[in-house]
């Protein structure tokens, strides 16, 4: 794999950066990783954390903040996106083994426009939708003391944190338990390209 600086030098737009990670970095599915970015050019793998890391170092060398949110689940995993502006509208990159998780084009005005985008397509193994939260977006800048970009170690102190925030709800409040599902053709088409 070429040197870190050399892979960012080729990547000049957030749909170049998304559609590095869909096809040159495979899914990784370890359990108990955290790749930082270098780890991600190192293994050629990442999971959405991991992907989120690398997103947000190739983002910030194009001049965008390195920004992430963090997706909030039940009966799931969370999920993180690596989120820019332009234009003064928000879009995400993401990586994912689900394939309506991935990009978003910057045309959400806000923050909970964009993580209402993943509602339909969030989803467990069973057809369930559990998007239920997203935090605000948060500046890796503030872990910038762990070199997070170009550290040899796993970055365990982001999701920890992560956890540690406060989430907004995606429904709304008023006291009742739903459990949404998936339309089958939906749930099929979500997971093409899908490695098991």
């Amino acid at each position: 794999m070429p040197t870190d600086q050399a892979v960012y030098r080729t990547l000049k737009s957030p749909a170049k950066i998304q559609d590095f990670l869909d096809n040159q970095i495979a899914y990784n599915s370890l359990p108990y990783t955290c790749y930082g970015p270098r780890l991600v050019l190192e293994h050629g793998a990442a999971h959405c954390m991991e992907g989120a890391l690398f997103a947000s170092a190739a983002l910030r060398h194009l001049g965008h903040k390195p920004l992430i949110v963090d997706l909030e689940a039940v009966r799931d995993v969370d999920h993180v996106l690596a989120v820019f502006r332009e234009n003064g509208c928000w879009g995400a990159i993401a990586k994912s083994n689900y394939a309506g998780l991935r990009f978003r084009n910057p045309v959400y005005r806000t923050i909970r426009e964009l993580a209402m985008s993943y509602f339909e397509h969030y989803y467990n193994p069973k057809g369930e939708k559990t998007l239920r939260g997203y935090s605000k977006p948060v500046n890796l800048s503030r872990f910038d003391g762990l070199n997070w970009m170009t550290a040899s170690e796993e970055m365990w102190a982001i999701p920890m944190y992560l956890c540690e925030l406060k989430h907004a709800p995606v429904l709304p409040a008023n006291g009742k338990v739903h459990r949404y599902w998936m339309d089958r053709r939906l749930y099929e088409a979500g997971r093409i390209g899908m490695r098991e």
